[in-house]
């Protein structure tokens, strides 16, 4: 009895705590994306125009996905032919990912790309990732998506849009793991810095025009000048509080 009691009292060691809490704090996460990701339908359509805009990648070559999460975007890239690795630091998306039979890996996205050689890849995607990254690391990681994307290759970074109040308060502040909203001047700025051209900005995810605020209508006994007033007024403070949630960054190398 007193050496069961002494084996259950051992604290464990260093290597199984850290193990441990790894294991609790990304399941948390896969839990906490599962219940506020967007739903199959969406997501699946978001993902078949990412890949399309892929297709015209250079060569054939093979496209990364940068914090993989779960693998639908390496599902997606696989159904239209196009060869896909992934990186993600999430365990339990790893897991997830294996069971799907993609090409994963678990590690640290910077250090999967230095591990990549220069100019051998098409394309470089990441969704929902940049904002979750502090600045130093957000411009180490177009350098270096830069450096291993072969000339014409495409770079596509999905992010929140912090130009709408509705994004940045019910989509950005929603997840703890968020480091910076990104302005889409500030990243386009960036991708521009580290090499890219052609770099453009595509709006995503535009809110329903019923949640938004009304305008007037004709059949109201109001003059025409006041109308027009309220309408412009209206239609700025929708562009401000209701803009698009989301949008992409695409650059080519």
């Amino acid at each position: 009895r007193a050496v069961r009691e002494t084996l259950a009292s051992k604290p464990p060691s260093p290597e199984v705590a850290r193990a441990t809490a790894d294991a609790a704090e990304s399941s948390a996460y896969v839990a906490f994306e599962n219940k506020f990701r967007r739903s199959d339908d969406a997501l699946a359509s978001r993902f078949d125009k990412y890949v399309g805009d892929l297709s015209q990648r250079p060569g054939g070559s093979a496209v990364l996905d940068l914090g993989c999460g779960r693998g639908e975007f390496l599902q997606a890239l696989s159904k239209a032919g196009i060869k896909g690795r992934g990186v993600e630091s999430n365990a339990s998306a790893v897991a997830v990912c294996e069971a799907k039979g993609v090409d994963v890996v678990r590690g640290d996205l910077i250090q999967f790309l230095k591990d990549t050689a220069a100019g051998s890849v098409g394309g470089v995607f990441a969704a929902q990732v940049a904002e979750h990254l502090p600045p130093p690391v957000l411009q180490a990681l177009l350098v270096e998506s830069h450096r291993v994307l072969k000339p014409g290759g495409l770079l596509i970074l999905e992010t929140v849009n912090p130009r709408s109040v509705t994004g940045l308060l019910e989509v950005f502040n929603r997840d703890l793991t968020h480091e910076k909203p990104l302005h889409p001047e500030t990243l386009a700025f960036l991708a521009t810095a580290a090499g890219f051209s052609d770099v453009r900005v595509e709006m995503l995810t535009p809110v329903e025009p019923l949640s938004q605020l009304r305008r007037l209508d004709g059949a109201i006994a109001l003059p025409g000048p006041v109308v027009d007033a309220f309408n412009e007024n209206v239609d700025r403070l929708n562009a401000l509080l209701y803009g698009s949630l989301e949008y992409a960054l695409h650059a080519r190398r």
